[in-house]
């Protein structure tokens, strides 16, 4: 890979007016905004719905399980954007879950709980290949020195969906019940579908590929694994998103240190929304000054100082750092998938994608479980100094080493 010229301050300013004036670009960002409101909205209405039918709080918590563990297959399931042109993928994804989501208005009784599950479950795994083809297709139309604004902005979209839509799912269910959220779910597939038949992509068939399936599944983690530019980015992302699972645990805890009632929590969540969105809208310009490694660096040692001031019985500080931390989570997901598209081979890119996602996304599942666990052994106030200390470990690892800020245009060789 070469690289030339580096991005000023100046050329940074309007790069982001660039991409929304991109057709293709701006379609794919209006696909997210009606598929993730969908998506958003059915997330939240799922975990009430087994909760009313069942009563019970364990089973309600079991939907997000569902939703998350293919994220476990991700480099069987990314392989599957490198065999197939992604275009027709996204539209058939989409065009799969508009069908396969009005299957939960015959959910009535705690007897068909178990479908709400299943979909759910297919639901993650569509999401997973949806998610690689995407990556893998985003870097083929949206130019590179435009890819971090890019995903910054995705970012954006994505938060602003997660605090309107949830409310709206919420206020849906409580009028009409389950089945209507479900149905507002599959009309928003069936427009994503309709976004992705209006990109002007054209594609040339994947060449056939050499070796077993276990070969070229593996191929995706190898390249990534053996990449010096990749391998730290999500080693760091996959420790910071383990801490923020242990963190996300602790948040009622915290919230009863504050005094405050359990719906407290839709605040924080709020004020950290809120933070996510701004960094989403500032991150190509500061990736293309920083560099991927200290952007990612920067993120992680801002959620550290987050995760300290949380243990402070105050409502000012706690407010201060969920804001913190929506700032400082989302650099090092985007420094990640913006370098993964950059460095790459177009081959390659869905396997490496859905690793990437694995090793970045798992690890938040697995530390809600150990937060839930260590919180009945430990104070919540230590457990959070102690992720502090991780995180700002993790930090200084990621941002001592040698980094070069993003290229302005970068060609593969």
């Amino acid at each position: 890979m070469t690289t030339s010229t580096s991005t000023s301050p100046s050329s940074s300013s309007w790069r982001m007016a660039r991409v929304l004036r991109d057709r293709d670009a701006g379609l794919y960002l209006a696909g997210v905004v009606v598929s993730g409101f969908g998506s958003s909205a059915l997330w939240l209405a799922s975990g009430v719905w087994v909760k009313d039918l069942t009563g019970s709080s364990g089973l309600a918590a079991l939907c997000l399980l569902a939703l998350w563990a293919p994220t476990l297959a991700g480099p069987l399931l990314g392989a599957i954007a490198d065999r197939v042109r992604r275009k027709p993928l996204l539209i058939g994804g989409n065009l799969l879950l508009g069908v396969l989501v009005p299957v939960l208005v015959t959910v009535g009784s705690p007897g068909r709980v178990w479908l709400i599950y299943t979909v759910l479950f297919l639901y993650g795994a569509v999401g997973v290949v949806h998610d690689a083809a995407e990556s893998a297709l985003v870097a083929t139309v949206v130019d590179r020195s435009l890819l971090g604004d890019f995903n910054g902005l995705r970012v954006t979209v994505n938060e602003g969906m997660k605090l309107v839509a949830p409310l709206a799912g919420a206020g849906l269910y409580a009028v009409y019940g389950g089945p209507s959220v479900a149905v507002l779910d599959a009309v928003t597939f069936v427009l994503a579908a309709g976004v992705c038949a209006l990109l002007r992509v054209r594609e040339d068939e994947p060449a056939r590929s050499v070796g077993g399936w276990r070969e070229r599944t593996a191929e995706g983690a190898r390249f990534l694994w053996e990449c010096p530019r990749l391998r730290p980015l999500v080693l760091a992302g996959g420790t910071m998103m383990l801490c923020a699972g242990v963190a996300g645990a602790l948040l009622y805890a915290v919230i009863d240190g504050l005094g405050h009632p359990p719906a407290y929590a839709g605040v924080l969540y709020a004020v950290q929304g809120a933070g996510s969105m701004a960094v989403g809208l500032l991150s190509g310009p500061a990736l293309g000054l920083l560099g991927e490694r200290r952007f990612a660096a920067a993120g992680i040692a801002l959620t550290a100082c987050a995760a300290a001031a949380r243990a402070v019985p105050s409502d000012a500080v706690v407010l201060a750092a969920g804001a913190a931390s929506g700032v400082g989570m989302p650099c090092v997901l985007i420094a990640a998938m913006t370098a993964v598209q950059q460095e790459t081979p177009d081959a390659l890119l869905g396997r490496t994608a859905a690793t990437a996602g694995t090793l970045l996304f798992t690890p938040n599942v697995l530390g809600l479980a150990a937060g839930a666990a260590l919180l009945e052994a430990v104070d919540y106030r230590l457990l959070l100094i102690c992720l502090a200390a991780v995180l700002l470990a993790t930090a200084t690892t990621l941002g001592c080493r040698r980094t070069q800020p993003l290229p302005a245009r970068a060609v593969r060789s």
